[in-house]
Order: structure tokens, then C-alpha cells, then sequence
């Protein structure tokens, strides 16, 4: 099986590109962020043509994610237990989404940006996080052969060479010390790189900004992310980041991330 996870920063903007995407990499489970959309916006029949089924949960122009699969989509699951919500609103925005596909729980996951060290979408950040982690580790607790993907855009650079520039992100977000940690408690947990190995750094990145030229100038970050608990970990064939998909006119910031499965 091959599962990829794309930030795609807007489904209704680049339908076209990740359905070429999906046919040109024969993709059969995509987990998508980033969708910007609600659920009656969202394309669906653009991948139903394609033969993959559509799980989607988006409320407003913000946020979304999604997941397609042409090899099962079963008992889709919207938010995991414990997710914090935003501020004072009581509904958690849609920034979680999981369903099985041929046996692999797949959670598409858009973690919270932080926006600034300061600010109460940080301390959200975090405890978006520790819920996370704390319903994986139960996961796992209660069944140790699960075979789980938490798989998306994690908005944390866990290492010094997954930025290009360490000194540009020194008083920021996405590289600081709580941040890295509470990615490290998730791996801890039990649920491992799986793409690192087959991708090292430094200079492999899955995000480049728009501004300022920094995809041409190589100026990077490694944000998106697939782990997966010891039972997925061990089918893992090959892993890697298309990088050739943020190329061109129309592209995403972000780049999608590929794991073949035997």
C-alpha cells in the first residue's frame, strides 16, 4: 500500500494537480490538510471519477482535512478523544480526521501553527499535542499490534538541520524547546519516523514559503510528517518527499510525503 500526506494549502484550488499527483504516483491513500473548505465545497467528485473514496471535515475557509483511499474507507472518525478546542469556542476546529483503510488507522493531522511564543495559540499548540500524544499512547495500551498512522502537517521542525537557517528561527515558533519536545513525547510513545530513514537531512525539507524566494533559494523546513506505531513501522518499504510537486505555477508551500507498505 502506498499512503501519502499532503499540506495542500486549498483542495478546490489544486484538484486538478493532486489528482495528477495521485495518478502519476498511483497513490491508494491520501491524507490531506489544509483543505480550506467546507464539506459541501470539497471536490469530491474530482477522486470519486478517480475510484477513491472521500472522508472530509471542514467547517469554514480555515483549517480542513481529508482523506482518500481506493482501499477501504471504514469507521471515519472526526476529532480524536480529548482534542482541545480553540479559545472560546465550544466545536474543535477540523484539524483531525481518521478512518481504516485496509487495516491501517490513518489520522490526517493539522496541528496548530503556535503563531508566536507569546501567544495563547502556542499554549493551545501544546496542549493540542499532549491530548494527541496521550490517546496514542492509549491506543497502542490497549492493543500493542495496531497498526497506526498519525500523518500530516506536524508545524514543528523536531531538528536543528530540518530549517536552513536556525538563527531565523531562534525566537520563534515551530523550533522551540517545548515544541520539539512534545513531538518527542509522541515518538516516544511508540510511534517512529517512518520516513526519515529512507529521507535524511540535512536539507530535506517538506515546506518552502512563498515569500522571498525560498523554494529557488533551498531555504526550507521539514514540518510534515508520518509516524507510525511498531506494527506499521515494521512494513515499511521506502519513504520519500516529492519534492518536484512544489515546483510550478499553482503549487502548494508544502510538499507531499510518501510510504510504501508491504
Amino acid at each position: 500500500m502506498r499512503l501519502a500526506t499532503w499540506n495542500v494549502n486549498s483542495i478546490r484550488t489544486r484538484a486538478d494537480r493532486v489528482a495528477a499527483f495521485l495518478e502519476r504516483h498511483d497513490v491508494d491513500v491520501l491524507a490531506m490538510q489544509e483543505t480550506k473548505c467546507r464539506d459541501d465545497q470539497f471536490p469530491e467528485a474530482r477522486f470519486t471519477a478517480l475510484g477513491y473514496e472521500v472522508a472530509h471535515v471542514g467547517y469554514s475557509q480555515w483549517n480542513g482535512v481529508s482523506i482518500l483511499s481506493r482501499v477501504g474507507l471504514e469507521d471515519v472518525t472526526v476529532g480524536f478523544p480529548g482534542q482541545p478546542c480553540w479559545g472560546e469556542d465550544t466545536s474543535c476546529e477540523a484539524r483531525a480526521l481518521a478512518a481504516t483503510c485496509a487495516g491501517v488507522r490513518v489520522w490526517s493531522l493539522y496541528v496548530p501553527n503556535g503563531r508566536t511564543l507569546a501567544d495563547p495559540h502556542y499554549t493551545y499548540k501544546l496542549e493540542w499535542l499532549a491530548a494527541l500524544r496521550g490517546t496514542a499512547a492509549g491506543w497502542l495500551a490497549d492493543d500493542p499490534a495496531a497498526q497506526v498512522a498519525l500523518v500530516g502537517d506536524w508545524n514543528i521542525v523536531p531538528q536543528d538541520d530540518d530549517v536552513w537557517d536556525m538563527s531565523v528561527f531562534s525566537t520563534s515558533t515551530h523550533v522551540s524547546a517545548p515544541e520539539r519536545a512534545a513531538f518527542q513525547a509522541v515518538v516516544d510513545a511508540g510511534y517512529a519516523d517512518l520516513v526519515r530513514p529512507h529521507a535524511p537531512g540535512p536539507g530535506v525539507y517538506t515546506y518552502w514559503d512563498y515569500t522571498q524566494l525560498r523554494f529557488p533559494r533551498r531555504e526550507g523546513m521539514r514540518i510534515d510528517f508520518a509516524l507510525g506505531s511498531p506494527a506499521l513501522a515494521a512494513r515499511v518499504d521506502g519513504a520519500f518527499i516529492d519534492r518536484e510537486e512544489r515546483k510550478g505555477k499553482g503549487a502548494s508551500d508544502h510538499a507531499p510525503v510518501v510510504v510504501d507498505l508491504s
